[in-house]
C-alpha cells in the first residue's frame, strides 16, 4: 500500500501484514516513515508504534523450486491453499520461528521469511543446506533489480518520490477512492483526471547498450524526461529502463532515445509487466 502526502504525492510504498486482531507488522523505507506514523497516532493512545528493525532479519526465498526447498523443512502447509498469495503465517523452519509472508519483489514464487536477528544465521544455514541440492543460488542486488524491473515493480526513492502521485506512477490500483476520507484523498480526486506524465517501461534491443539510470530521454532533439532505474533483463533478453515521460509519449510502441554521454540509444515504450503478466508464477 501507499502513504500519501496531503497533496496526493507518494510519501512511501510500504507492506502491512496483519498478524493478529490488533497487531500489524509494517515494512517501511526508513525513519521518515516511522516519524510519519508517530505524528499521526490517535490522540487517545489506542495505537502504539514500535521500531523492531534492529532485532529483526529477513531472508527472501524465491524461484520455481522455492516450495520444494521450504516444505520439507516445516510441519506447516505451504501449498497454494495452505498459504495463498499476499497472505502471512507464523511457522517454524527447522527449529527457527518465522513470520512468512507470501510476496515477492522479484516476480517468482516464494516468501519473505522474518525472524529475530540472533537466529538469522541459523535460518540462512537451514535454507541454504536445503536449496543447494536443488541448484539454489545466492543472488545479490543486481539480480534483484533486474528481476523486479522485468516484473514492473517500482522502487520508492528511485522511480517515484513525493512529487509523483499514484496515477502517474502506475500505482492507481493501490488506491481506493471509495474509502472513507484519508490523507491525500481530495487531492487525488483532482489529480486522477489530469495525468500529464507517466512512469514508463522502455525496452532496448541493443545488447551492448549501457543505461544505468538518471540519463535524459529525448523525443527527437527535445529532452522530454529521464531514466529512473535500468538493468538488463536476462529473462526477456533485452535491456530495460523505466523513465518519466510526458503522457502523450507513454503509449506502447512509441520510440524515444536515451542519452548516454555522446550516444543516443534507441528505446521503445513497452506494455508492462514484461514478465508473467498473468501472475501465474507468483500465484502457483
Amino acid at each position: 500500500t501507499l502513504l500519501l502526502n496531503h497533496d496526493g504525492g507518494i510519501r512511501s510504498d510500504i507492506t502491512v501484514a496483519r498478524l493478529a486482531r490488533d497487531l500489524f507488522q509494517v515494512g517501511v523505507n526508513g525513519n521518515l516513515d516511522l516519524d510519519w506514523f508517530i505524528r499521526h497516532l490517535p490522540a487517545d493512545g489506542s495505537v502504539a508504534v514500535r521500531d523492531i528493525t534492529p532485532g529483526t532479519c529477513c531472508i527472501g526465498l524465491w524461484g520455481p523450486l522455492a516450495r520444494k526447498v521450504l516444505q520439507p523443512l516445516t510441519d506447516e502447509d505451504f501449498s497454494n491453499d495452505g498459504l495463498k498469495y499476499f497472505r502471512a503465517k507464523r511457522a517454524h523452519i527447522g527449529s527457527v520461528p518465522v513470520t512468512a509472508m507470501r510476496l515477492s519483489y522479484v516476480g517468482e514464487l516464494g516468501w519473505e521469511l522474518y525472524t529475530t536477528a540472533d537466529l538469522g544465521r541459523k535460518l540462512w544455514d537451514t535454507l541454504w543446506q536445503a536449496a543447494r541440492p536443488l541448484g539454489g543460488i545466492v543472488a545479490g542486488r543486481g539480480a534483484f533489480n533486474s528481476l523486479r524491473l522485468e516484473k514492473g515493480y517500482r522502487s520508492f526513492g528511485t522511480d517515484m518520490t513525493y512529487e509523483h502521485d499514484p496515477y502517474e506512477a502506475g500505482l492507481g490500483f493501490a488506491v481506493k477512492l471509495d474509502k472513507d476520507d484519508f490523507i491525500g484523498k481530495a487531492a487525488l480526486e483532482r489529480r486522477k483526471a489530469d495525468v500529464r506524465r507517466r512512469l514508463t517501461c522502455l525496452t532496448i534491443d541493443d545488447p551492448q547498450a549501457v543505461v544505468m539510470g538518471k540519463e535524459p530521454v529525448y523525443d527527437g532533439d527535445r529532452a522530454v524526461g529521464y531514466v529512473t532505474s535500468a538493468a538488463y533483463g536476462y529473462t526477456i533478453g533485452k535491456g530495460i529502463a523505466y523513465a518519466w515521460l510526458p503522457a502523450e509519449l507513454a503509449a506502447p510502441g512509441t520510440t524515444v532515445h536515451i542519452g548516454y554521454f555522446d550516444q543516443r540509444i534507441e528505446a521503445v515504450v513497452a506494455e508492462e509487466p514484461l514478465f508473467d503478466p498473468t501472475m501465474s508464477r507468483l500465484r502457483g
